[in-house]
């Protein structure tokens, strides 16, 4: 487990050292001068002269990809264009509401998908099942902005219940921030319990034909001992990887949805630097993007460890 555990966490930097490489070779290639695309054709000579000294570009490449490079080890990923602060400082403070928004996400698709997973395949061959089916079908299709829209018609415009958008900081008022991300939990959340449900009850229907099982019943095992100890604990290996997978899905997706809601997030950090042509944010966004989905990555694998005592990595 421990020889497992470093060659993963040397696969993990390699990838984030690749990520690191496709990012700045992504930027070196944009079609002209980067000074005159954000200031524009028109703009004065002595103004882009100035502007390309702030941004490194009258460095050679190789010298400035390893300035970018160093940076990412000491946490200076430049300054921001647009802000005039430090990337490193903006993405921390756009952090908090996108893992909020995610692991929140995250939790309210496992609540809803593995016990309607695990019920319809306990249920396979009756009209619950199918229901389960269909029920998870509709949600996988439907976008998570458009629901996002009708939970604010529902329950910020109808109902007032919730507000429509904005955030509260945590530290300001922590029932505030509930009620603020409650929504876009929900329109994230939602979408990938569906799919977490059809994984859960494929998993579960491969596990309850096993003879084990049978075995199990013919003893007169409780069917709740047998479902929870039993048939579940082995089916947790498909299910944690579609939670890694949702996980990822979701903190992509919270892009938009972000939008939607008007949360000051790394989602509308990013749009905004995107429009702004912010070249020194928008590597610092996609890099920070890479590493959580490296992490999320290396945590389903270390975990696959955990979950079944018959795979052994050392």
């Amino acid at each position: 487990m421990v020889v497992y555990f470093l060659q993963r966490s040397i696969s993990a930097a390699i990838s984030i050292l690749l990520v690191s490489i496709l990012v700045f070779i992504a930027v070196l290639a944009v079609p002209g001068d980067p000074a005159e695309i954000i200031l524009g054709l028109n703009a004065h000579p002595e103004a882009i002269s100035a502007l390309r000294e702030t941004l490194g570009l009258n460095t050679p490449p190789f010298t400035r990809f390893f300035k970018w490079l160093g940076g990412i080890f000491t946490g200076d990923l430049g300054e921001s264009l647009n802000y005039q602060k430090p990337v490193i400082h903006l993405i921390a403070e756009r952090l908090q509401v996108s893992s909020l928004l995610a692991f929140g996400s995250v939790m309210v698709a496992m609540l809803i998908s593995i016990p309607l997973g695990v019920l319809a395949a306990r249920k396979h061959g009756t009209l619950l099942d199918p229901l389960v089916i269909t029920l998870s079908q509709l949600g996988a299709a439907v976008p998570s902005f458009w629901l996002g829209l009708m939970l604010i018609l529902l329950f910020s415009v109808e109902l007032r219940w919730l507000p429509a958008g904005g955030y509260v900081p945590w530290e300001r008022d922590p029932l505030g921030t509930l009620r603020s991300l409650l929504l876009p939990i929900l329109a994230l959340g939602l979408g990938q319990a569906a799919v977490m449900t059809r994984m859960t009850r494929a998993a579960m229907l491969d596990i309850l034909v096993n003879d084990y099982i049978k075995t199990a019943r013919g003893k007169g095992l409780p069917e709740f001992r047998i479902i929870t100890f039993h048939a579940f604990r082995n089916a947790l290996i498909p299910v944690v990887t579609i939670v890694g997978l949702s996980l990822t899905n979701i903190f992509i997706g919270s892009i938009i949805i972000e939008q939607v809601f008007a949360l000051p997030g790394l989602g509308q950090l990013a749009l905004t630097a995107i429009g702004t042509r912010d070249y020194p944010l928008i590597q610092g966004e996609i890099l920070v993007y890479a590493i959580a989905i490296v992490t999320f990555s290396f945590l389903v694998d270390i975990s696959y460890g955990l979950l079944d005592p018959r795979i052994r990595y050392d």
